[in-house]
């Protein structure tokens, strides 16, 4: 290689060089100013063993979901167990939460994006009431135009911190069980009637009637049965089997007086195996009515034993269409006559 060509070289290499150093300085004047904070663990050094407590505070109601020995109870509804697996996997999305993004937080955006008193709070205590992790959540965030935004299900959430009042940050989880409502964190298991052997139901404004039968294959009758008429069989079979298939939307609070049990529709059954249900149905409060019962007899099953005790010292909110076919006047019951040209 002779002089002039090394000399090209020598100067060939240093413009490269001096080009990539430019390039990076550039790329890093675009580098955003928090970089550093993406994908970065939102409450750090949170441990799922140390949560005793979780209050959820939104403008107009508040929930504490507390541990108690070996289970979840929410305070507000008369320590009412909570689902426990509802329970581990908050705990669990709060805990693995990552910063997609974060912005200047200025007292108008705080306002807009419901990071404000507008916003839910979430605090998360250990058992001496220590705070392990607080939070707000905010707006929820959309990656796309949705026709309605309260009931679409969001991409993310946008997050501030207390002690950092001048950042929102955003999350890809929606973390749509921040809400302080009890429905999104009981134990939904309800009381069950099974294997029904007769069944009375008595309506307040008057009007009652009863089927029953002898046995597990025996046809249902119908007690007091007037001159032509006759029990349809499919209707009576709903009525009682729909006793079986009761489910929770939710606990009454203690201090609910306008239940309308004072004056209920009044459900008695006994089952095959010894069992009996006084049920107490009061209002109708939206899709649910409030239900209250107690049951006498031996269970065979400790366990469901435990649980009917402990749910017959509530007042129970209990999905209207679980509950239709048990309380249809009796006219309904009846098979319909032909009909007259």
């Amino acid at each position: 290689m002779n002089a002039r060509v090394a000399a090209i070289l020598v100067v060939l290499l240093a413009v490269l060089g001096g080009a990539a150093l430019l390039y990076q300085r550039e790329q890093g004047a675009r580098r955003p100013d928090n970089a550093a904070t993406l994908g970065r663990t939102l409450l750090k050094d949170l441990q799922a063993a140390d949560i005793a407590t979780i209050r959820i505070v939104e403008p107009k109601a508040t929930l504490t979901i507390q541990r108690k020995d070996d289970r979840w109870v929410i305070a507000e509804r008369a320590d009412f167990p909570a689902d426990t697996g509802k329970v581990r996997e908050f705990v669990l999305k709060v805990i693995g939460l990552k910063i997609g993004q974060s912005e200047p937080l200025g007292e108008k955006d705080r306002g807009r994006l419901n990071l404000d008193a507008s916003g839910t709070r979430v605090e998360l205590k250990a058992a001496d009431g220590k705070d392990l992790g607080v939070f707000t959540v905010g707006r929820k965030y959309f990656k796309r135009e949705v026709d309605n935004p309260a009931k679409a299900i969001p991409d993310g959430r946008f997050i501030a911190l207390p002690s950092e009042v001048g950042t929102a940050y955003l999350v890809g989880d929606p973390l749509t069980q921040a809400a302080a409502n009890s429905a999104e964190w009981i134990d939904r298991t309800s009381f069950q009637v099974e294997k029904v052997k007769t069944l009375d139901v008595r309506f307040p404004a008057g009007g009652a009637w009863r089927i029953e039968r002898s046995g597990d294959n025996a046809e249902w009758k119908l007690a007091a049965a007037k001159p032509g008429e006759k029990l349809d069989v499919s209707r009576a079979n709903a009525a009682s089997y729909s006793l079986q298939l009761l489910e929770l939307a939710d606990v009454a609070p203690k201090d609910d007086a306008d239940t309308g049990l004072d004056k209920p529709i009044a459900v008695d059954a006994t089952t095959l195996e010894g069992l009996s249900y006084a049920i107490k149905v009061g209002k109708l409060a939206g899709e649910n009515y409030y239900v209250s019962f107690t049951s006498s007899g031996n269970h065979k099953a400790e366990e469901k034993a435990a649980r009917e005790k402990m749910l017959s010292q509530h007042v129970l909110l209990i999905p209207k269409s679980k509950l239709e076919d048990t309380l249809k006047p009796r006219a309904e019951l009846l098979e319909k006559g032909p009909q007259k040209k």
